[in-house]
């Protein structure tokens, strides 16, 4: 499987975020990719209004989803990214999308809200309280997860131990002193933990620190990109992780259950 991981830092006017985020889709798709993942939360960004994203939520059929699902229709492409959707006044639910063929494929309203560092997501934002379906592409079977999710391994377990040969991860990694290095030792340790590949996309700007990497089941970054706008690409396979957990089989050693999400 072809995996594609775009990055860019996202303005105040939605209608050109949408725009890059369809750029991306096309040249994704130019490029023979199976799955494209996004960045967190694409709707609008101000670094002087931390509740831009929010006050900019749309509904769940909104003119942002519509301009993604008509590029979507053009070729086979799946993408992956979240979108606030409106909930209530004041209010969103943190959305992540699975687009292909022109439809939603699948949702999944973020779990773990960002309360931390002295940031408090849940003061406008509605968590949810299940694990996303496993998705199909290409053959192989998909994790999906948001950006905090991260820092929980008792999820990414949950979704290995449900099939998942790869883990799908948009983010807005919020900039701050050791967030570089906690970034990049959570998708290693995500990867180990569960034997999947992890593949991240970050949004990159003056708060985010991009750095999307595509890290594979021994813990190794195959593809990664810096602080700037990219889009790079790496090869998944399923044989590379059935090899790898013949190797290391952590998830049939283990002798304590993972707590039960539904």
């Amino acid at each position: 499987m072809k995996v594609a991981v775009g990055q860019f830092a996202m303005g105040k006017v939605w209608q050109e975020n949408a725009a890059a985020c369809i750029a991306l889709m096309a040249k994704a798709a130019a490029a023979e990719s199976d799955l494209l993942v996004l960045p967190e939360a694409l709707l609008a960004r101000d670094d002087n209004d931390p509740d831009m994203s929010v006050k900019s939520a749309q509904s769940d059929n909104g003119e942002y989803l519509q301009m993604l699902l008509e590029e979507s229709r053009r070729n086979a492409l799946t993408t992956v990214l979240t979108l606030h959707i409106r909930t209530a006044e004041g209010r969103a639910a943190n959305t992540l999308l699975v687009l292909r063929g022109g439809e939603v494929l699948a949702r999944y309203q973020k779990i773990h809200l960002y309360d931390a560092f002295s940031m408090q997501e849940s003061r406008l934002v509605d968590a949810g309280n299940q694990l996303a379906p496993l998705i199909e592409v290409a053959g192989m079977k998909i994790g999906l997860m948001t950006c905090y999710d991260l820092r929980f391994p008792e999820m990414a377990l949950s979704l290995a131990l449900a099939g998942a040969q790869a883990l799908v991860l948009p983010a807005a990694w919020l900039r701050g002193p050791h967030k570089e290095l906690h970034w990049s030792t959570l998708l290693t340790a995500r990867a180990l933990d569960t034997t999947c590949y992890v593949v991240a996309s970050g949004e990159c700007g003056h708060r985010n620190i991009g750095q999307s990497r595509v890290i594979d089941p021994l813990g190794v970054t195959i593809a990664g990109a810096a602080e700037a706008p990219e889009l790079i690409f790496a090869q998944l396979s399923g044989e590379r992780v059935s090899q790898v957990r013949a190797m290391l089989p952590v998830l049939e050693n283990r002798r304590f259950a993972a707590p039960h999400l539904k």
